[in-house]
């Protein structure tokens, strides 16, 4: 067995970016930019006032009150032609660029104003109220890296660039082959012995919450002919992702009948938990996952090799879940030789600290716990026992739902 780094690391090696495309500001929130975006104009293009009031020449209003006189209006979008001379003014609304030769803004509250007459009241400093020109970017700036995945504040700042369209990375496509006689697929009767098959749906949903394509090719049986061709469909893919059947066992044939098909493994078997009978290689140029059969080990192998794959292959910097520190809320015995990977609860502490309590029960068919949990703790190999109180790794899941 391999440890789980060592797996991630060989995994990664056989991965490479897929191809990009074009696509519009409307479809772009979510997708992994493929070239960085450079800004096609300078924001603001002039200066312009920050507020409502009146733009003025900050030397005017040295002494107060101050009497000056109007000359003109100046709108958003429609700016004032003239200039502004000593003891003039322009009354002027955010957003609107400053008139030639004023300096500085009057907020209207500070003002009393009387036909083409304008009293201010207080002395404010040369430049107040007045957002010069660039100081959001300027044009050449490269302000959204290739990497980056998009956020809706990036497809704002995008329009605002002026880049109407942008390189990303297509979405890598993924095959899906569910294995075993055991399984039927939700809604279809239930034979004797048999279950409900979840671990393709929720792969599939993992799939597009990573950014890719899922292609659903169903559930093969345990015969090894049917499993070969359903297996060779999905070699225009760009990754096959097997659930079931990686194991050596007289009813796992993934391994044998797609070795007969060109199958070229480079390891099976992680020293992990759950998610021991992993196996990963390619069959011809398509590289192939192959996760294990229990709901909850397919979902945290998912997490810990599905997930970098998909990032690897659209060019996004991080290729590991990201761990925070957390106290244990209950007492954990010493570990074995496998990683362990236990979900938990997280529950702030009163000082703010995260608190992990890990669920009592923890087997792998268990897929109610998993949806209950908020993270998984994480215990090394031979990890001596620990007290509740102490600090352990703890990889949390994101809430989708919190993106700005």
């Amino acid at each position: 067995m391999i440890s789980v780094a060592e797996a991630r690391a060989r995994i990664l090696a056989g991965i490479a970016p897929v191809g990009t495309e074009q696509v519009s500001l409307a479809g772009a929130a979510g997708r992994t930019l493929a070239a960085d975006a450079v800004a096609r104009v300078t924001q603001p293009p002039n200066s312009v006032s920050a507020m409502d009031g009146y733009a003025v020449r900050a030397a005017d209003i040295v002494k107060v009150p101050a009497a000056l006189r109007v000359i003109g209006t100046a709108p958003a979008g429609r700016p004032f032609a003239g200039s502004v001379k000593a003891g003039e003014a322009v009354r002027i609304f955010t957003g609107a660029p400053m008139p030639e030769g004023a300096d500085t803004v009057v907020i209207q509250e500070d003002t009393d104003a009387a036909g083409d007459q304008v009293t201010i009241k207080v002395v404010e400093p040369l430049g107040r109220w007045v957002r010069k020109a660039g100081l959001d970017f300027k044009a050449g700036d490269a302000l959204l890296r290739a990497g980056r995945t998009l956020t809706p504040r990036d497809v704002g700042l995008a329009a605002a660039m002026n880049v109407p369209w942008l390189a990303v990375r297509r979405r890598p496509r993924v095959a899906i082959l569910a294995t075993g006689d055991e399984i039927v697929q939700p809604g279809e009767t239930i034979g004797p012995g048999q279950i409900v098959s979840s671990n393709s749906w929720a792969l599939a949903a993992f799939v597009a919450a990573n950014g890719g394509e899922a292609i659903n090719i169903g559930i093969a049986p345990d015969e090894k002919a049917t499993l070969k061709t359903m297996a060779e469909s999905a070699r225009g893919a760009d990754l096959l992702v097997t659930t079931g059947g990686a194991s050596v066992g007289e009813h796992d044939l993934v391994q044998s009948a797609l070795g007969e098909i060109g199958l070229a493994l480079d390891f099976w078997k992680i020293a992990m938990r759950p998610g021991k009978p992993l196996m990963f290689g390619k069959l011809g140029a398509t590289p192939l996952l192959g996760l294990p059969g229990n709901p909850v080990s397919t979902m945290v192998c998912s997490l810990l090799f599905l997930a970098p794959i998909l990032a690897k292959m659209l060019g996004r910097p991080e290729t590991e879940p990201k761990r925070i520190a957390a106290r244990l809320g209950a007492d954990l015995k010493e570990n074995d030789r496998r990683e362990d990977y236990l979900r938990c609860t997280l529950a702030r502490g009163a000082d703010g600290a995260p608190t992990a309590t890990p669920f009592r029960a923890q087997d792998s068919s268990m897929m109610a716990t998993l949806a209950k949990a908020d993270g998984l703790i994480i215990r090394a190999p031979l990890a001596p026992a620990a007290k509740a109180g102490d600090t352990a790794d703890v990889i949390p899941f994101a809430d989708p739902a919190v993106v700005i």
